[in-house]
């Protein structure tokens, strides 16, 4: 008889000393399960956070969105004619970005459309006249510190009052169009986005150098347009924040264009053609550090003063804030907003 026997020792098969037939298949199936769980995991915190789909995730869907309307409308361009083409495509544009910011917004964030800063409400025509006036004032002041050095003056030309009201006309809508489609992607719903997901200065910082990035092929420009382009970014993400409005940056950035480029005639970032201004001309004679040049007083130390200046105004006037219907439709810019920044 077994020795285990004798002393009436259990078999290891009792003292469960040996493990069930199946008990590694069950452990093998169990890692297998706790690996994909784990996987699973890793993919949800990869395109969701606690509340929704990650603001990335978001803004490319944007992005794509617009590509895709643009594209789409493309197919009209070619069916136009040339004197029509600008036109539709600033339009175009504007529309795509748009539309791509209500569906995100809507569907993907649950927000009324009316949140992307776009909305019809009582204070719309106050700021839009008072960004008008900003955008104007900083461009003024610039231009002014450029006369009083005696770095420019103006000289009269051809043209008639007519000319010149058809002129500021047509400059206008199309300065309209150009800002709004700007706006609606670098401080429209991809920047809302992403202030919600990193916060507020690396959002600005971010979109800044975007905005300026945008602007790196326009003729004649120097590492201080580069610079002061950024700080135009800067200045207008601040506006839209201060107030939750595209109309207000919007405004701001048609009052910028529209004074330097008709009002003042000088080159807007560079451009010139279509803003030869009847009646008069500005003739840039000082250092180009200093105006700006052949790319305009956003290549200046002039704009960079002015730039700085009113950023901090912006930041510090109680004068700017939003109306309590915008904050009612609950930018998603909002929970960020609530630490008082900027």
């Amino acid at each position: 008889m077994p020795n285990d026997e004798r002393r009436g020792t259990p078999p290891p098969e009792a003292r469960g000393t040996v493990p069930p037939p199946n008990q590694s298949t069950f452990d093998v199936q169990s890692e297998g399960e706790r690996g994909l769980a784990a996987q699973h995991s890793t993919f949800h915190r990869l395109l969701f956070n606690e509340r929704r789909l990650r603001s990335g995730w978001r803004i490319a869907i944007f992005f794509l969105l617009f590509v895709v309307f643009f594209a789409v409308g493309q197919v009209l361009l070619a069916l136009l004619p040339a004197a029509m083409v600008m036109w539709v495509a600033l339009s175009l544009l504007v529309a795509s970005a748009l539309l791509a910011g209500w569906i995100v917004l809507a569907r993907l964030d649950g927000r009324p459309i009316g949140a992307l800063g776009f909305a019809l409400l009582p204070a719309v025509p106050r700021e839009i006249g008072v960004g008008l006036l900003v955008g104007g004032v900083l461009i003024g002041a610039a231009t002014l510190l450029v006369l009083v050095s005696g770095a420019a003056h103006f000289v009269p030309d051809d043209g008639t009052v007519l000319d010149y009201v058809r002129l500021l006309v047509w400059t206008f809508a199309c300065f309209s169009l150009a800002a709004a489609w700007e706006e609606l992607v670098f401080r429209g719903y991809p920047f809302q986005a992403l202030v919600e997901g990193v916060g507020v200065w690396p959002a600005i910082l971010i979109s800044s150098a975007a905005f300026s990035w945008l602007h790196a092929q326009n003729p004649n420009i120097t590492a201080l347009a580069f610079v002061n382009i950024f700080l135009a970014g800067v200045l207008l993400s601040v506006a839209y924040l201060r107030t939750r409005s595209l109309w207000f940056a919007t405004a701001l950035h048609v009052g910028w264009n529209w004074t330097m480029g008709s009002l003042i005639d000088v080159p807007v970032s560079g451009l010139e053609e279509g803003l030869n201004t009847p009646l008069y001309s500005a003739v840039l004679g000082g250092p180009e550090w200093w105006t700006g040049g052949a790319f305009g007083p956003e290549a200046g130390v002039a704009g960079t003063v002015v730039l700085v200046a009113g950023t901090l105004w912006m930041l510090r006037t109680p004068r700017l804030r939003p109306a309590p219907e915008m904050v009612e439709l609950g930018p998603i810019v909002e929970r960020r907003m609530e630490g008082g920044d900027p």
